[in-house]
């Protein structure tokens, strides 16, 4: 570069792949204990091919869980590391229209105030738009100054802030059209 400056490397959303087993759980565990769910749907001792068949028929909307909608989940590949993920949800049930949204997303503590969960949204937006989804729900709760900043930061409309039950924080709910 003419600046000097070292460019940053690429974050790319991806589907996990088979060789991603060690990390992802790694990932998943390290969420675990600030009390997120990275991998959704990955069950104790569940097999990983088990778990990539899982996330393919979600996406075709096929064999779905009680409470599921069909839906993208996708990794944040940065440099061949995975750094955070999405998942994009093609429709919102009760559940999602009221508290999840039909984007959810997370970055690894490591890899956190880099820009990646701002790049995170931003491409799964143009994934859920290629799904149909013309206005799009994402929510936060009230006290995720991190997550209100990058919400905000692709567009995000406040809606009303709702109270989801006594004693957790208040759900920001936002619309990005």
């Amino acid at each position: 570069m003419a600046s000097g400056r070292k460019a940053r490397p690429v974050l790319r959303l991806r589907p996990l792949r088979l060789d991603d087993e060690t990390e992802f759980r790694a990932a998943h565990r390290v969420m675990a204990a600030d009390g997120f769910t990275f991998g959704l749907g990955l069950a104790p001792g569940m097999p990983w091919s088990a778990y990539l068949k899982t996330l393919d028929e979600q996406r075709a909307g096929i064999s779905l869980s009680a409470g599921w909608v069909p839906g993208t989940f996708l990794v944040a590949d940065v440099a061949g590391e995975i750094v955070g993920r999405s998942s994009i949800r093609h429709a919102l049930n009760e559940f999602l229209e009221r508290e999840g949204g039909h984007i959810g997303y997370g970055v690894l503590p490591g890899h956190r105030r880099r820009g990646y969960a701002t790049e995170i949204l931003r491409q799964s937006l143009v994934i859920a738009r290629a799904n149909g989804i013309d206005r799009v729900l994402v929510t936060c709760n009230e006290d995720n100054a991190g997550s209100i900043a990058v919400i905000e930061a692709c567009g995000g409309q406040l809606d009303p802030v709702i109270q989801t039950a006594p004693q957790a924080p208040r759900k920001r709910r936002y619309w990005i059209d």
